[in-house]
């Protein structure tokens, strides 16, 4: 059975910091791709980024892009989202997905398993 379990989210003021961890069960965590989306409230799911089998390839939608970073370790089996200068904007729940790819991609109908999310709240 496969488990994607995400933690580190909680409450953080503008302009902060907050690393969120997803450690992944059950399947070979380093044949897939991984990544990190989002949900605010009344709004669709969307991309947030993504990290290829090997994390050397990442993608990150604009809105993020040279504020956040995503990471992996393949021996922990553990994917990870630094995510800094935060702003309220960014308040959302935050979802772990595997692909079902090897390559970073930002296509939602290509992901595999889903985590149960974890919230960030960012106040102003």
């Amino acid at each position: 059975q496969v488990q994607l379990v995400e933690s580190g989210g909680g409450l953080v003021q503008a302009g902060g910091s907050l690393r969120l961890s997803c450690a992944a069960s059950g399947l070979t965590f380093s044949s897939y791709a991984m990544g990190w989306f989002r949900q605010a409230p009344g709004k669709e799911r969307e991309f947030v980024t993504s990290v290829s089998w090997t994390g050397v390839s990442t993608y990150y939608a604009d809105s993020v892009k040279g504020r956040f970073t995503i990471s992996r370790d393949n021996a922990k089996n553990t994917v990870y989202l630094q995510m800094n200068s935060l702003k309220p904007e960014d308040t959302a729940v935050y979802y772990c997905a595997t692909f079902s790819v090897l390559h970073a991609v930002k296509t939602t109908g290509l992901v595999k398993y889903w985590g149960q999310g974890t919230q960030v709240t960012v106040s102003s």
